[in-house]
């Protein structure tokens, strides 16, 4: 009897575990700052030593001869006292000061009443909500999904369609054709960017959402030939025999190829979803309505909006907006993957 000793230790595969992993910190790690940010206290966003768990200082201040063990605290200039009627005098440093967790108004003191105590862990909920309340935010994400919805559509469909023609139909000049439809993957955006913006003028679309969805009903040149190479791993038998069966070629396409191709399809719709969903340029270019505004360009107006930027409101509404491309990312990762890796296999 032979026993089997101890299996070789793959050092090629480690070797990628460590490469992986460490992808996956530099990647990972601006999201994670930007949650931990999102939990953050304003002044705690400035500290000239980040922290990575979100933290506060815990105050004591004396408010009228009563001491408040666990304090808020604002700091102000004494300008911002003066147009409330604060009986303090010009030049004095204060700040505004309320109990911890109280909705009662903040009270200006002397910054000389109030006394740092300590440091604790200290997460600030309430930034997601202050920060949905600054902008309308709801109406933003309702227009975003709109538009994403139309785009997924559009994309998926026209592009499966004309993947279809160049990878089931033979005709003169099909290759070719194909061809040229690659060789415009090579052309920049910032190219058409002018010839569309007048075409899309004279038809009188300028300050509407049209010119951010209606490209997407002629397809994508790259989603073009993703379907065509996945189509093409698809046996050339099963088709013939719906044609012995006579079907047509829409019944083939919708029968028989879009079955088959759940994965590449997902993989089309999850691309062009991420795509338009970060889509900053575009509404940039055509949106005139803040009313019309996407997740994206409203962040920029919420900036922009705000002098002085709160930069916890600002990585709290961050948050909001790239959450549902990472938990649908998760949600689909499986035929995501499936989708990719399998796209080109011959069967």
């Amino acid at each position: 009897m032979t026993t089997r000793g101890p299996r070789p230790i793959n050092s090629g595969a480690v070797w990628r575990g460590i490469a992986l992993v460490l992808l996956s910190v530099v990647f990972g790690a601006p999201f994670a700052w930007t949650v931990s940010t999102s939990l953050k206290e304003l002044s705690e966003t400035i500290r000239p030593t980040p922290e990575w768990i979100p933290r506060t200082t815990i105050y004591s201040a004396v408010v009228d001869g009563r001491k408040i063990a666990n304090a808020e605290v604002s700091w102000s200039t004494p300008t911002q006292i003066a147009p409330l009627g604060a009986s303090l005098p010009r030049g004095l440093e204060v700040a505004w000061v309320r109990p911890r967790g109280s909705s009662t108004a903040f009270r200006p003191v002397p910054k000389s009443a109030v006394q740092p105590e300590g440091r604790a862990i200290h997460f600030r909920w309430r930034n997601y909500a202050e920060a949905v309340s600054k902008i309308p935010f709801w109406l933003y994400a309702r227009n975003t999904l709109w538009l994403c919805a139309l785009c997924v559509i559009g994309v998926t469909t026209s592009s499966a369609i004309v993947a279809y023609g160049f990878s089931r139909i033979q005709w003169p000049g099909r290759d070719i054709v194909f061809l040229i439809v690659l060789a415009t993957m090579m052309i920049p955006f910032p190219v058409t960017m002018v010839p569309l913006y007048s075409l899309f003028k004279q038809l009188g679309l300028i300050g509407t959402m049209a010119p951010l969805w209606l490209p997407a009903f002629f397809g994508n040149a790259f989603f073009i030939f993703l379907l065509r190479q996945f189509f093409r791993s698809i046996p050339q038998d099963l088709t013939d025999a719906a044609r012995i069966d006579g079907c047509r070629e829409l019944r083939i396409f919708w029968s028989v190829i879009c079955p088959l191709s759940t994965s590449a399809l997902t993989v089309v719709a999850i691309f062009q979803f991420i795509e338009t969903w970060n889509d900053f340029l575009g509404p940039f270019i055509y949106l005139m309505d803040q009313k019309q505004f996407t997740l994206a360009l409203g962040l920029q107006f919420f900036q922009s909006q705000h002098g002085g930027t709160d930069w916890h409101h600002l990585m709290a509404a961050s948050t909001l907006v790239a959450s549902p491309v990472v938990v649908l990312f998760f949600l689909a990762q499986k035929t995501f993957i499936e989708g990719i890796t399998m796209t080109g296999m011959k069967s």
